[in-house]
């Protein structure tokens, strides 16, 4: 007699897995491209690759990536007004790659959006970590938001500092009555300096809170996006009424 299958009970699983995050790699050497692109399909991504300013543009705005790798020195439009552009219909990630060892460069491609940044020459593996790193950074209604993340955020007061009100729980920031427009470093970064807002935040340690401890580079690029959040927030970095420079330390929330 065949095994019994009366009496058990049967389990539904879903083993679909997640989908894959899309990565568009914006690159005008195309044996680098493919290279990129190798590493990123067997780190389990989904890749496409383009090779002018133009078409990263239209890429980006057809295939709404999670992340954009963005070459500086493109043919037809450079990187900088790529992201530009693209950061006027989406708030994905965009790591700059720079054959540049001009600092203004990389600034200026900071300031209007990236959130990262590698300098060539540099290891493959290196930029695929930084894109597993700031994947692993939570998104506001993104279907990877854990179960987790969002009870710790509905757990999170409002926070006040004057006019400016920054919502853990709804990811948005008002300064009065109007929303302020923040890439999602920006937004991680000001949530994490007002998440304890009594605190001295070294740099080092806000890039350990927002790009991760395995994060490789110049520290000084939390100087940078503190800039650029300063800007938008209408804050004179000389009397800190939001955000505070800790001599010798680092960064807090609040009036020195």
């Amino acid at each position: 007699m065949g095994p019994r299958a009366q009496g058990r009970d049967t389990v539904s699983v879903n083993t679909t897995p997640p989908p894959a995050a899309r990565v568009l790699i914006i690159e005008d050497e195309t044996t680098l491209a493919g290279m990129i692109a190798a590493y990123l399909s067997r780190a389990g991504y989904e890749s496409s690759v383009v090779h002018t300013g133009p078409d990263g543009v239209r890429a980006a705005r057809d295939l709404a990536p999670d992340v954009v790798i963005l070459d500086l020195g493109l043919p037809g439009l450079d990187g900088i007004e790529v992201c530009r552009q693209i950061r006027t219909f989406t708030d994905c990630y965009v790591i700059v790659v720079t054959a540049r060892k001009d600092e203004i460069d990389t600034l200026i491609g900071l300031s209007v959006g990236a959130d990262d940044y590698v300098t060539k020459p540099f290891s493959v593996r290196e930029l695929v970590a930084r894109v597993q790193a700031v994947l692993r950074r939570p998104r506001t209604g993104s279907a990877t938001d854990s179960a987790t993340d969002s009870a710790t955020a509905r757990s999170e007061p409002t926070r006040v500092f004057g006019d400016l009100r920054v919502d853990p729980e709804g990811q948005r920031v008002h300064l009065g009555d109007v929303e302020v427009a923040l890439t999602p470093t920006e937004r991680d970064l000001l949530m994490a300096l007002a998440r304890r807002p009594s605190m001295a935040f070294s740099r080092r340690q806000l890039i350990d809170d927002i790009w991760g401890p395995d994060w490789v580079g110049d520290e000084h690029l939390v100087d940078v996006h503190v800039a650029h959040l300063r800007r938008k927030l209408g804050d004179d970095p000389d009397t800190g009424r939001y955000i505070t420079t800790v001599r010798g330390v680092g960064y807090r929330m609040g009036q020195g």
